[in-house]
């Protein structure tokens, strides 16, 4: 295979050429509005997979930018996934991101509760008061902290990215909010990963 010269700054725009002609050359037909989110997915994890897996409720796209462009804030479930979200660029429309995870008395509420940190972030993010995306990339239990306070009538997400990767509840912890009205963006199956949940919420901010 030869070297392909390719100048930095056309890197990205060359990557997702290549991605658009896999796809065509697999004979997938992503919708419109769904593409640069799919496509940025599978930029990120080099796994076409995503392609047949990722899920958007309906009217799902235009809901989150709604949310993002009137200053929705964004809430993980991973250090690594706020790292990763551009917050700049978010700022502009008044947005920031949050991760509770590491706070020092999530972690000892945690512990006393016996409960994972990823349940008492989600309860802690659930009393900010503004619109909230979540981006779940991680924790399962986030998705079922969510679901249970919704369940309680305690609290309703605005919007959840439901892309946790693992094995123990995470396929279950996705199909809550498939079968939810909640807005979702959601990938199938065990794949995922708080990338994966940057990478969506980039997709959404670059868009506006």
């Amino acid at each position: 295979m030869n070297i392909e010269f390719v100048l930095p700054n056309e890197i990205e725009k060359r990557s997702f050429e290549i991605i658009t002609a896999e796809l065509e050359t697999l004979g997938i037909n992503i919708p419109e509005e769904e593409a640069p989110i799919t496509k940025r997915v599978i930029h990120t994890s080099a796994d076409f997979d995503y392609a047949k897996t990722m899920r958007y409720s309906n009217g799902a796209i235009v809901r989150a930018k709604e949310l993002i462009k009137f200053g929705a804030d964004i809430v993980t479930d991973t250090n690594m996934a706020l790292s990763g979200i551009n917050k700049k660029k978010l700022a502009t429309f008044g947005g920031a991101v949050h991760c509770f995870m590491a706070d020092e008395d999530v972690a000892s509420e945690a512990k006393e509760r016996q409960v994972t940190r990823a349940t008492v972030s989600m309860e802690r993010a659930a009393k900010l008061n503004k619109p909230v995306i979540f981006a779940i990339g991680n924790a399962p239990t986030a998705l079922i902290s969510l679901y249970e306070m919704m369940e309680a009538g305690i609290f309703t997400p605005e919007f959840v990215i439901g892309v946790p990767v693992g094995f123990v509840n995470v396929v279950a912890a996705k199909e809550l909010f498939l079968n939810s009205d909640v807005p979702y963006i959601i990938n199938e199956g065990r794949k995922g990963g708080s990338n994966i949940a940057a990478a969506i919420c980039n997709a959404l901010i670059y868009s506006l």
